[in-house]
């Protein structure tokens, strides 16, 4: 089990998340790509540190808004998609040479990553822009019960998916997050943060906001950066993992 963390999400001026701290502790960084949140410095930047501390590298796109933290849906057809999409794994990938270390998977961002689940078209949309840009790059998608349709759809295309769970969000009763309209829709203290990282870790499983346990395969569970808990959420999935 990887932990995984969206970093690199301040611009300019503009400060969000503890990168530094958060990193000696993660196994995998999703860097942000400039539409939803960065800029080239914070790119650059952010790869420097993940290759400071032996850190996973992976592309984190999302819909060009800035304004809204890429957390707003925007309508597109699938070529404006794809080129968006490809555009902002080719400047993460150009940092990334330009730094020597590689670029090694995808994990979409936001609004985008829900609409992925959400909708086959959109799914297809990014798995086809992956096969034309590279291959080889694993998609990070969410663990749900249900995910046999997103591994058929990902094969047909020759893509690797790589699941993640969430130990700082709350899920629904169909084994996905709640949405953060809803009232506990995000764990507000470490305890619960914890005890959910342990059920997911030993069990392979998650209890929903009213009480049902669902059974979810996970490879990797996610840190969002952008949390006030995110560096003692680190601390406590990295020792909670170095003792298994």
């Amino acid at each position: 089990m990887k932990i995984n963390c969206d970093m690199g999400e301040s611009f300019g001026l503009w400060q969000l998340g503890c990168d530094e701290q958060v990193m000696p502790y993660l196994d995998m960084a999703n860097i942000a790509c400039g539409m939803h949140a960065s800029d080239p410095v914070m790119m650059k930047k952010t790869v420097q540190l993940a290759k400071q501390h032996d850190v996973m590298i992976g592309a984190h796109p999302g819909y060009p808004d800035l304004q809204g933290f890429g957390r707003r849906f925007i309508a597109m057809d699938k070529d404006e998609l794809a080129a968006f999409f490809i555009y902002q794994l080719g400047a993460l990938q150009a940092i990334c040479q330009s730094e020597s270390v590689t670029l090694s998977y995808v994990k979409p961002h936001g609004a985008l990553y829900n609409a992925m689940m959400k909708d086959d078209d959109v799914f297809v949309a990014l798995l086809s822009a992956l096969q034309q840009y590279n291959a080889d790059l694993p998609l990070v998608v969410m663990a749900v019960p249900d995910y046999r349709n997103y591994q058929d759809l990902a094969t047909t295309y020759g893509i690797q998916l790589w699941f993640e769970a969430f130990v700082d969000r709350a899920y629904d009763d169909s084994g996905r997050l709640t949405p953060r309209s809803v009232s506990g829709s995000s764990l507000t203290t470490i305890e619960q943060i914890e005890q959910q990282a342990l059920l997911l870790i030993e069990e392979q499983a998650v209890i929903s906001l009213s009480g049902k346990k669902i059974t979810i395969h996970a490879d990797t569970l996610c840190i969002h950066g952008d949390g006030p808990l995110s560096l003692s959420t680190a601390q406590v999935l990295r020792a909670r993992l170095n003792r298994l």
